[in-house]
């Protein structure tokens, strides 16, 4: 293996492994009742928001194939076959991610809440939500984004013209004593 491949390898192996970590004291930290659980359930699937990773491991086994087609192009077909049967095995695992979701939701809704969500989302307004929520929070931050754009030059711009007019009060300060002498 050549020296960037193992690199590259070894981030793409810290990710993951930093990744699984991260979660593993948000799951030991509480233990929820069944019936918490099931309505951190429900009202995520009421809401659809656990759409969103349905890509995660089909774009993890896209960069784990280029990573090693990069390395190894004569054996495209191999590492292609491999590496959809290991996506295979490990969508198996889809569940893992699936319960953290619905710890993280109980963790901030009870259990009344989380029914209260359910009932929204399953309404035609919270279906309404729930399927322009990803085009909203888009737009929301491509505005947001815009703004903090426009904001920031003319910051720059206020700030500019500020400091040189003091720059220059104190070059005119400094030159007005010595020309009254």
């Amino acid at each position: 293996m050549n020296r960037t491949f193992t690199t590259s390898l070894k981030r793409l192996a810290a990710v993951m492994v930093f990744s699984a970590a991260a979660t593993l004291p948000l799951a030991a930290q509480e233990n929820f009742t069944d019936e918490h659980i099931a309505a951190a359930r429900e009202a995520v699937s009421a809401s659809n928001a656990i759409r969103p990773f349905d890509d995660v491991l089909p774009l993890m086994a896209d960069r784990t194939r280029t990573l090693f087609i990069q390395n190894d192009p004569a054996n495209t077909g191999m590492i292609d076959e491999v590496v959809n049967e290991v996506a295979l095995e490990l969508a198996s695992r889809r569940p893992e991610l699936n319960r953290v979701v619905y710890e993280v939701w109980a963790r901030r809704f009870t259990v009344e809440e989380l029914k209260q969500l359910a009932d929204f989302y399953r309404s035609d307004l919270g279906q309404k939500y729930a399927r322009v929520e990803p085009e909203l929070r888009a737009l929301s931050i491509g505005a947001a984004k815009q703004w903090g754009d426009a904001i920031s030059t003319e910051m720059v711009t206020l700030v500019r013209e500020e400091l040189t007019k003091r720059l220059e009060a104190a070059k005119d300060g400094e030159q007005q004593p010595a020309a009254n002498q």
